[in-house]
């Protein structure tokens, strides 16, 4: 698979030694290790050192820009004309110190904290059960700006991406996002010229809004059951996760009271059981249609 993928890349790294790099280096990205640093992906794919690598990455006379228009290219054509949901969102990693570009003290969304790090705006495609990636924009917090620098927020990053992704040829039938972007006016009145279909988040204490040519429309409640793709409903889901995890609330709750009442065979009995719920396996459900 690494090899088909790559020999569409062969016209863009003429030197073979090139291309034997960046193969090796896209089959330790796509490999399971846990870490992705190039001593480790060396020793993933049987190289003796990283240096290799390093060099690729710092010295070949490659173009970042040249290689993802190949892969959008590639993409586009596995698409065949097809529509696919487009999901927005940002990711960020942690860094030390302030040596990486744009790289500051901000809200890190897969840490869930404000953390010294890097943030993308990102854009996926998702068809059935494939999920793939497109575009990515690196965000410029203001204090990180360079000399000359123009400051853009999130959202209009996002807005570049649609219309960059719109403007190359791909056909997406709704937009799915987070409340960053659910409570942007600008990229809503993207979303609306292109005549886009979105679902887009807010948060609880977010006034509501709508385009001027637009009018609230309201219908009667009703009850909703969140149904996956495997036919099982999310009710049925948390009961089983609670059926599980209930021992141990319960262990803890009632600990404290057992250094008092000294009761072993009930301890026992309630270690045995939380031995046997650890032997579930975890199971998540997923439904990307």
């Amino acid at each position: 698979m690494v090899d088909q993928y790559c020999d569409a890349y062969r016209d863009l790294f003429p030197e073979v030694r090139t291309f034997e790099n960046f193969k090796h280096l896209h089959a330790g990205m796509l490999s399971d290790i846990k870490r992705k640093s190039l001593p480790e992906i060396a020793k993933a794919v049987g190289l003796h050192d990283a240096q290799p690598l390093q060099n690729f990455l710092t010295n070949s006379p490659w173009s970042v820009e040249d290689l993802r228009d190949r892969r959008l290219e590639l993409t586009l054509l596995m698409l065949e004309g097809r529509s696919f949901k487009l999901v927005i969102d940002e990711t960020g990693d942690k860094k030390k110190g302030k040596h990486t570009d744009y790289v500051a003290r901000q809200y890190i969304g897969n840490l869930g904290k404000v953390d010294n790090g890097i943030v993308s705006v990102n854009a996926y495609g998702v068809l059935g059960d494939l999920t793939f990636p497109l575009i990515f924009l690196i965000y410029k917090p203001r204090k990180r700006l360079e000399v000359g620098g123009i400051y853009k927020t999130k959202p209009q990053l996002a807005v570049e991406i649609i219309e960059a992704l719109l403007k190359i040829g791909f056909n997406f039938d709704l937009v799915l996002a987070d409340s960053l972007y659910g409570e942007s006016p600008t990229f809503i009145a993207v979303l609306s010229k292109y005549e886009k279909h979105y679902l887009l988040a807010i948060r609880s204490n977010h006034r509501e809004f709508s385009l001027p040519e637009q009018e609230a429309k309201y219908s009667v409640w009703q009850e909703f059951e969140r149904k996956f793709s495997d036919g099982k409903s999310w009710k049925s889901t948390l009961n089983n996760l609670r059926l599980i995890i209930q021992p141990y609330i319960f262990w803890n709750l009632i600990k404290p009271w057992l250094a008092v009442f000294v009761n072993t065979n009930f301890q026992l009995g309630f270690q045995k059981l939380m031995k046997i719920m650890n032997q579930f396996q975890g199971y998540i459900t997923l439904d990307s249609g």
